[in-house]
C-alpha cells in the first residue's frame, strides 16, 4: 500500500511548495515510528510518502507548516498539522490532501 498527498496553500491560491511532511506508524503501546519524510515538490505533492510496502493499521502525516509560513515571513497560528487516520486492510494507493492557511486547514479522504 502507498500514501500519497497534495497540499494546497489556500491563503496564496498556490501549491504549497517546499513543505516537509513526515509519515509515522503507530506502535502496539501508543508509541509512533516514522516511515517516511519527503517535501512537497513545485506542485504541493508527494506521490509516495514511503520507500516500503505499508501494512492496513493507524498512521500520522505530520506536515511541518510553521517553517512553510515562516519561510514567507508569515506567522502561522498552526506551526503542525497532524492528521492520523486507520487504513484498512486491502488498500492498495491511499491520499490525503491538505488545504492550508495560516489560521486553519481541512483535509479529507482522497483517491
Amino acid at each position: 500500500m502507498s500514501i500519497s498527498t497534495h497540499v494546497l496553500d489556500t491563503a496564496h491560491g498556490r501549491p504549497a511548495a517546499g513543505l516537509a511532511v513526515s509519515l509515522s506508524r503507530r506502535n502496539p503501546g501508543e508509541s509512533w515510528s516514522v516511515v517516511g519524510r519527503a517535501v512537497t515538490d513545485v506542485e504541493g505533492r508527494i506521490k509516495e510518502l514511503s520507500s516500503v510496502p505499508l501494512d492496513g493499521g493507524e498512521y500520522r502525516l505530520d506536515f511541518a507548516t510553521g517553517a512553510y509560513f515562516k519561510a514567507s515571513g508569515i506567522k502561522a497560528f498552526y506551526p503542525e498539522v497532524s492528521v492520523v487516520f486507520v487504513v484498512a486492510g486491502g488498500e492498495t494507493h491511499l491520499h490525503v490532501p491538505l488545504l492550508l492557511s495560516p489560521f486553519g486547514y481541512s483535509t479529507y479522504k482522497g483517491a
